[in-house]
């Protein structure tokens, strides 16, 4: 402990950075925390399809949505979400399924989501691609 101490006063700029290093990652943890949406498997998402009438935002672009989405889901993709959020306005109290191809770029999207207003916002885990590997059924219609 005495050896700590001395390394700590020879070396205070180091042990300062220490810190202020450490608070930022705290800092930027607790906001990705605090914005991150709830987190759904494929199962829990047609629950929530089926007994809460949840809006099914698919943030792919248009070409992989034509080739297979998930049934009644509306196509707004990523890049173009936030100028089109007054499309969703109207849907603000019901809940929000967002997805994509592996549900990272989905997550942004439900920040987006949750920083304009909608307060039951979930996130498929693992996106159109774990919804395919628990074989369900996409349509192209």
């Amino acid at each position: 402990m005495e050896q700590l101490i001395e390394f700590a006063g020879n070396h205070m700029l180091m042990v300062g950075a220490f810190f202020v290093v450490l608070a930022l990652v705290i800092k930027a943890e607790f906001e990705h925390q605090s914005g991150r949406a709830n987190q759904m498997d494929p199962t829990a998402a047609i629950r929530l399809m089926n007994n809460d009438d949840a809006v099914v935002l698919d943030v792919r672009e248009a070409t992989d949505f034509n080739n297979g989405h998930i049934k009644n889901a509306k196509n707004i993709p990523i890049t173009s979400l936030k100028s089109q959020l007054d499309s969703l306005i109207k849907d603000k109290n019901k809940p929000v399924l967002a997805y994509c191809r592996s549900g990272n770029v989905s997550g942004k999207a439900c920040r987006i989501l949750k920083s304009s207003g909608f307060s039951d916002v979930h996130n498929l885990a693992g996106g159109i691609l774990n919804w395919q590997e628990a074989n369900l059924p996409l349509t192209k219609k």
